[in-house]
């Protein structure tokens, strides 16, 4: 009896374990897969009837994209891959929407930093690095093209600082191609006796970068090694442009134009910290032959919805004077949002209502502190003949998987690229993580209406999208304290509360060899900083501003905030140390 008792136990046990074995078995397949090959969990918040799936995951820091007419996926990356490719292509084999077969490729010059720009012509993959632009024959049973590589630019006129060098490229329908070349200034300011740019410097008028840079150049879409100068400056008044197409729908070019930083940093005695988070406006811009868009001259507010003259020529944030001359931008943005693509959407895939519209990726601010950085997804602004129909509406979000985001390493993803698919679907790159969403619509297109854009009207509420309250949502207000006080106000907006920067643009205070050497950072901020430098092993190259017009002792407190925090512990910095800097100088 004993031993019938104590088998039946053992067989029962034995039926347990196996059923919980069994549904742990289960459930772990239905987890998403850590793997590049993506998964079908997304975290994105769309409009009613679209879903998400990740592509792949992990590919490498991803910029732009392409997606062939085989469906086949072309990514640019920002650093190579395993320290030589530039560029990864995708293939989903099996019609899942998810990527089962993952190449890298592309072993060519200069193709580290922020380089970007990766787009598809008359069947030639186009991609650029920060200098060259080049191409590859596609080849529709290869997903790596094994042609040969050609060189269809070269930039040699390189401003000397790597910022705002990137080179995405449009075709027309005529044989013509359209390169940017961005100026690294935020307004042509007069640093030859401020190589930092202290406050309230000048701009130099007229200004020497538009010869060479800010703005479009058009170039022979037919002919290979050409050179700035084989090209013609189609359009000025630009400062950078990552997200640029030509759309067939009127045949006109049309681009996104990062406004410029620092109104506060630079101007403190013309604009509050809340304006210089807010301002000046990112511009959506219909690029005409021989325009002109104002900037160094002219920013756009888009409060105030016109072209004001900039500090460094005399404006105030109000006067207009020569801008009232400049071209207007069709739409702006709230300011530091940076839009680093641009996509007219002409599938049938989507409801009849996102037909000929444009998608834009704001991959997020890094200098709105000391308020939430803003931005992180990718909105949609409707278009009928050429023409915005109304606002901008929220079409994804969630990337940044974060509420409220304090420094811009806090946003889990960023948006980066844009392109349609073959079939109608949307694909979205992530700079972060290198992660890929392909965004189909499921529902019913005849009845998708404002109650489908509802959830997403209510999301412009969120910290990430809406106009930030000049004191409630001032994050230092009343919860600084002591040595931060002043870091947080001077270095945080670009640097980042938490130190960490801004890959690519503001390097870390986390390198030792930097931090530990009191004089040098003593001559940092009493004199600015531009030229390349390394940090962390990662290449920068872009303008620190002199705090020269701070006094000793602030001065004295953020070096002893920064060289007791984000890891380090060495000796606080005195004030007379920063005077007897300053005298030297002097």
């Amino acid at each position: 009896m004993l031993n019938q008792i104590l088998s039946g136990r053992k067989f029962f046990f034995q039926s347990f374990n196996f059923l919980v074995l069994t549904l742990g078995v289960l459930l772990f397949a239905c987890q998403p897969a850590a793997s590049p090959f993506g998964t079908t969990q997304s975290e994105l918040a769309l409009p009613n009837g679209f879903e998400s799936v990740v592509v792949a995951d992990s590919v490498g820091k991803a910029r732009h994209i392409a997606v062939s007419d085989q469906g086949y996926i072309y990514v640019k990356l920002r650093r190579p891959y395993e320290g030589k490719y530039g560029n990864v292509a995708l293939r989903d084999t099996t019609g899942d929407g998810r990527a089962d077969e993952i190449k890298y490729f592309g072993t060519y010059s200069n193709h580290g930093g922020l380089a970007t720009g990766m787009t598809i012509h008359d069947d030639y993959l186009y991609f650029s690095s920060e200098l060259v632009l080049y191409r590859q024959k596609l080849q529709a049973d290869h997903l790596v093209p094994d042609t040969p590589l050609d060189t269809v630019l070269i930039d040699d006129h390189p401003h000397g600082r790597h910022w705002h060098i990137t080179k995405p490229v449009a075709f027309d329908d005529e044989g013509k191609m359209y390169v940017p070349f961005g100026s690294p200034s935020n307004a042509c300011q007069d640093l030859s006796n401020s190589p930092g740019g202290k406050p309230g410097v000048s701009g130099l008028d007229p200004c020497p970068e538009l010869v060479l840079h800010g703005g479009i150049w058009q170039f022979d879409a037919n002919k290979m090694n050409q050179r700035q100068q084989d090209g013609i400056k189609y359009a000025t008044g630009i400062r950078s442009v990552l997200g640029l197409r030509w759309n067939p729908d009127d045949r006109r070019l049309y681009a996104m134009m990062h406004g410029r930083d620092d109104l506060f940093m630079l101007f403190p005695n013309l604009y509050s910290r809340w304006q210089s988070a807010v301002l000046p406006a990112e511009e959506l811009l219909r690029i005409e032959k021989d325009a002109d868009y104002g900037w160094p001259y002219c920013y756009f507010d888009q409060m105030q919805n016109k072209l004001v003259l900039a500090p460094e020529y005399g404006g105030d944030g109000h006067i207009t004077g020569r801008c009232e001359d400049c071209d207007p931008p069709l739409m702006g943005f709230p300011g530091h949002w940076a839009p680093n693509d641009l996509l007219f959407y002409h599938g049938d895939q989507f409801p009849e209502r996102y037909r000929h519209g444009a998608f834009i990726a704001f991959h997020g601010s890094t200098n709105r502190a000391p308020y939430p950085q803003a931005g992180y997804f990718v909105c949609f602004v409707p278009f009928e003949h050429g023409e915005p129909t109304g606002t901008w509406e929220v079409f994804a979000d969630g990337f940044a998987q974060i509420d409220t985001i304090v420094s811009t390493s806090n946003a889990k993803y960023r948006p980066m690229g844009l392109a349609e698919g073959p079939d109608g679907s949307l694909y979205i790159t992530d700079s972060n993580r290198g992660k890929i969403w392909k965004i189909s619509f499921k529902g019913d297109r005849q009845k998708f209406g404002k109650a489908e854009l509802a959830t997403m009207e209510e999301r412009k509420s969120r910290p990430n999208l809406r106009t930030p309250d000049e004191v409630k949502d001032n994050l230092q207000l009343g919860k600084d304290q002591g040595l931060a006080t002043n870091f947080n106000t001077f270095c945080s907006p670009c640097h980042q509360r938490d130190g960490l920067g801004a890959g690519g643009r503001f390097p870390a205070l986390t390198d030792p060899s930097w931090v530990s050497d009191q004089q040098k950072l003593i001559d940092i901020v009493l004199n600015g900083l531009s030229g390349d430098i390394m940090v962390n092993g990662e290449a920068y190259n872009n303008i620190m501003p002199s705090f020269s017009y701070l006094d000793d002792e602030t001065l004295a407190q953020i070096l002893t905030y920064l060289r007791s925090s984000f890891g380090h512990n060495y000796p606080g910095v005195q004030a007379e140390d920063i005077g007897i800097k300053r005298k030297g100088l002097q």
